[in-house]
């Protein structure tokens, strides 16, 4: 009866040994990079259903696909990010916003950089290594899907 408990260990060793190597590495997704955005969708958007002639509009007003410019945004590794519009060929972005952030469980936060306050909350809806959503914490509205840049 004593080899029972060492007998399972033994068995669920090898998930253990896997899992252990997982969260020692650090084999997780890192929101720090550069992401681009791809969709908004404002509360108003959620809330109510695309006329035909607003399908037709969009399809118009973006034939092509493709666009110069894109809102982006950076987050580093070392806690700092920053927000603008950025132009094809061009480093410099036009009203970019600098900012602190921290990630607290599935909260994204911007943080003010003197006070220490939050200032900003987006929960993380989901998050893979090319793509990341993001909505307004306490709100079930205004998701933004992101893509990643670099």
């Amino acid at each position: 009866q004593l080899l029972a408990p060492i007998q399972l260990f033994m068995k669920h060793l090898p998930f253990l040994a896997t899992f252990l190597f997982m969260a020692v590495t650090g084999w997780t997704q890192s929101i720090s990079g550069t992401w681009q955005l791809t969709d908004e969708q404002s509360c108003l958007q959620t809330d109510m259903e695309e006329s035909d002639t607003e399908r037709e509009l969009r399809g118009k007003m973006s034939s092509n696909g493709f666009s110069t410019v894109a809102k982006m945004l950076k987050l580093k590794s070392d806690g700092t990010g920053e927000e603008g519009v950025y132009s094809a060929g061009k480093k410099k972005g036009s009203g970019v916003r600098q900012f602190r952030y921290r990630v607290n469980g599935n909260e994204l936060q911007y943080v003010d950089k003197k006070s220490g306050m939050i200032t900003e909350r987006y929960t993380i809806v989901e998050m893979t290594e090319g793509s990341l959503k993001l909505q307004p914490a306490g709100r079930d509205c205004g998701l933004r899907t992101f893509s990643r840049a670099r």
